[in-house]
């Protein structure tokens, strides 16, 4: 199956995931193109069998150019096998409230493009303390200590599952 993985990032963990996505799908045998979604927005859709769109929550937002490619693409996304990947720390826990809200981040994206997605992936993201600057360290420990989170901020902390994340591409895919 030839896929196209478009991603948008902000600290770089929804990078990393697209690429590991990207390597596990070409490693059980799929053609994989990945690109960032603003490198993604003339690339024919048409050309795959599959496309997976990611991106990270950010002050309950998507960023701005993943939600622009999936309201161009909207209608290409509608008729093929597609899947929105969403990055994000509450992914992480098993707050209600926390997955209660992702899922109302999900409905804001499907209803500003214009694409409900038929697959969705919540996937958790990272503190990435080395790529904060002051007052979104600060605003991180915040959140964690929220949480009941103890977290270091001279250290990343890394929360993504890669094998439960190996599990979701292959179900989606139909891999056995």
């Amino acid at each position: 199956m030839k896929v196209l993985i478009a991603y948008a990032s902000t600290e770089g963990q929804t990078r990393k995931i697209a690429r590991f996505c990207a390597d596990h799908l070409v490693d059980t045998g799929h053609s994989v193109e990945l690109a960032h979604a603003s490198d993604a927005k003339d690339i024919g859709f048409d050309r795959f069998d599959a496309v997976l769109l990611a991106g990270s929550v950010h002050a309950g937002q998507y960023q701005k150019v993943l939600r622009n490619l999936a309201n161009r693409q909207r209608d290409a996304l509608g008729g093929m096998k597609s899947a929105f990947m969403s990055v994000s720390l509450a992914a992480a826990g098993g707050d209600k409230d926390d997955w209660d809200g992702l899922q109302g981040c999900v409905d804001h994206f499907a209803a500003k493009t214009g694409w409900s997605p038929e697959t969705v992936m919540h996937v958790a993201g990272a503190f990435r303390f080395s790529e904060y600057d002051f007052f979104k360290s600060w605003a991180m420990r915040w959140i964690a200590a929220q949480k009941d989170q103890t977290v270091d901020p001279h250290e990343d902390r890394e929360y993504t599952d890669w094998a439960a994340l190996k599990q979701h591409l292959d179900a989606w895919l139909g891999a056995e």
